[in-house]
């Protein structure tokens, strides 16, 4: 039978090694973070790209009992008493391209806007327009802006200037915050989102679109516990109803007359 392969990591009968890291070197010296960084990069991150992954796990890890996430994982939890890792998995399987899709869209997005430019030798500005512009024609969202609640984002700017402090490569910042211009004239003014900033971000520390979506299930899993956790603690089984209304075909014999 062929092995699997994996270069994440493996034991033997002496230790546990992550990318070629002692685990218990990892225990004694490495912070959480690191490790996500080191699972995904395959190196150790320095102070500052620890710092700003950091930030954005905190920045995604709870938004409330009435997110999608939250809740759904209440409801299980509300029915289910006995299974907290069950209430958690649904919360997980609730993110999807709707809930937590906008920040892999936005990557996505600021990847083909840069491939664009570096391609036809182009400034940033212009393929943000063009890229924009093609969001309008297909009349699709842009992802990444606007916001229910906020006229700017408080997480945005922290994030930003976390990140130019830092000194790393700023072009995934420069694309959103030259499409965020393009749409200011095009469309309307709208906020980078938190979204939209950490996928700048992530696309500056060097990771693909994907893990902005695993980013998001990393750090709203530690939400997701504390919700499902308040629930057990402080609700009573099978308090969550959530209200229908009928407005099916009425049953035979029964056409609102008496």
């Amino acid at each position: 039978m062929e092995s699997w392969k994996t270069a994440v990591s493996y034991s033997d009968e002496d230790q546990i090694w992550i990318r070629g890291e002692a685990m218990t070197d990892l225990m004694a010296k490495a912070s959480f973070t690191e490790v996500v960084f080191l699972l995904h990069q395959g190196r150790l991150p320095s102070a500052n790209e620890r710092k700003l992954l950091d930030a954005i796990l905190v920045a995604v890890c709870d938004h409330g009992p009435g997110s999608p996430s939250a809740a759904t994982s209440r409801l299980v939890a509300s029915a289910n008493r006995q299974s907290p890792e069950a209430a958690i998995a649904a919360g997980v399987l609730s993110i999807g391209d709707m809930h937590a899709g906008a920040g892999l869209a936005c990557m996505e997005m600021i990847e083909a806007g840069l491939n664009m430019a570096h391609r036809e030798s182009i400034e940033i500005a212009e393929a943000a327009k063009r890229i924009v512009t093609d969001y309008i024609q297909r009349k699709q969202r842009l992802p990444g802006l606007g916001h229910r609640v906020h006229l700017e984002d408080p997480r945005t700017p922290l994030l930003f200037g976390m990140a130019r402090e830092s000194g790393l490569p700023g072009e995934g910042i420069e694309f959103i915050t030259a499409v965020q211009s393009v749409a200011r004239d095009l469309i309307k003014p709208l906020p980078i989102n938190v979204d939209g900033a950490l996928a700048a971000v992530l696309h500056d520390l060097g990771f693909p679109p994907l893990f902005a979506k695993f980013v998001f299930i990393i750090g709203r899993v530690a939400g997701l516990t504390a919700q499902v956790s308040e629930e057990y603690t402080r609700e009573r089984p099978m308090r969550i109803k959530i209200p229908v209304q009928y407005d099916g075909i009425q049953p035979n014999g029964n056409n609102g007359q008496h």
